[in-house]
């Protein structure tokens, strides 16, 4: 399998960006964190990498919106560069904070293009409170999403004051319609969380926690995948574990995120 590299971008209230990096590691991937100074110093930087991820944090202590002066950062310096590299065989994922920043750069949905306009947003929260707490996620398999292959639920945590997916009714109706939701909010039984706190943690429409552009190599997600790599970091795993050595089964060491950074990793084999 060739390794792929990948740039993970920090500067300036960004805070996911080492655990982004080990992920990908983790995976197979080779990681490299850069400075948005010095990929803007350096232009052609993204020329040597075959994922470009954007991770969770308060960029710039979202003083502007959640990821709006980092997507205007960019916009302004690095467009053309982020335009080229979306255009080669290559992938993009935004977490958290990385996936608003990538909807105000226009990345996703970009149903006009990529970085054409804004389409979506991500406001603030319904509860109007900052959440922390442990979702559930299935997984629509129409989505052309190359990071969710094979993957049927996730259950990883989310961390956000301004989650709630908004876009307005025709825009929705085409990412529906195209296939573009790539996660939505559930029960813990697999059932649509149907706008429910604390199930929808953020009231997003339609239940969307995850949307891709129409190649599946452009993704942003809410929920934080490095967060939930191994079992130990469960919510629940003292109760799953007891469940399994009464059954006598094997416990894993692995838990949902891991897949989704491996997919990422293997689509370059």
């Amino acid at each position: 399998m060739t390794q792929p590299r990948v740039i993970v971008l920090t500067g300036y209230g960004i805070n996911c960006d080492e655990e982004t990096a080990f992920a990908f590691r983790a995976a197979g991937a080779g990681a490299d964190i850069v400075h948005i100074n010095d990929l803007i110093a350096d232009r052609g930087m993204l020329k040597n990498y075959q994922i470009f991820s954007f991770p969770g944090g308060f960029s710039y202590g979202d003083d502007t919106g959640s990821g709006k002066a980092l997507a205007n950062r960019i916009k302004n310096n690095l467009i053309d560069e982020v335009r080229r590299f979306a255009g080669r065989d290559t992938l993009i994922l935004g977490i958290c904070n990385g996936f608003q920043v990538m909807v105000n750069i226009g990345l996703v949905p970009a149903l006009e293009g990529v970085a054409a306009g804004v389409e979506a947003a991500l406001e603030h929260n319904r509860t109007f409170r900052y959440q922390c707490r442990w979702v559930d996620c299935v997984i629509e398999h129409t989505s052309p999403s190359v990071f969710t292959r094979g993957i049927e639920r996730l259950h990883i945590p989310v961390a956000h004051g301004e989650g709630n997916f908004f876009a307005h009714g025709d825009v929705l109706k085409k990412i529906e319609q195209d296939g573009l939701v790539v996660m939505r909010y559930a029960k813990p039984d697999g059932a649509p969380a149907g706008g429910e706190f604390p199930f929808n943690p953020n009231g997003s429409m339609n239940d969307i926690a995850s949307i891709c552009d129409r190649t599946g190599r452009i993704m942003g997600m809410m929920p934080h995948p490095e967060r939930g790599m191994f079992f130990t970091q469960r919510d629940d795993w003292p109760l799953i574990r007891e469940r399994l050595v009464r059954e006598g089964r094997e416990i894993a060491e692995e838990s949902d995120g891991f897949a989704l950074f491996r997919n990422a990793v293997e689509y370059f084999g």
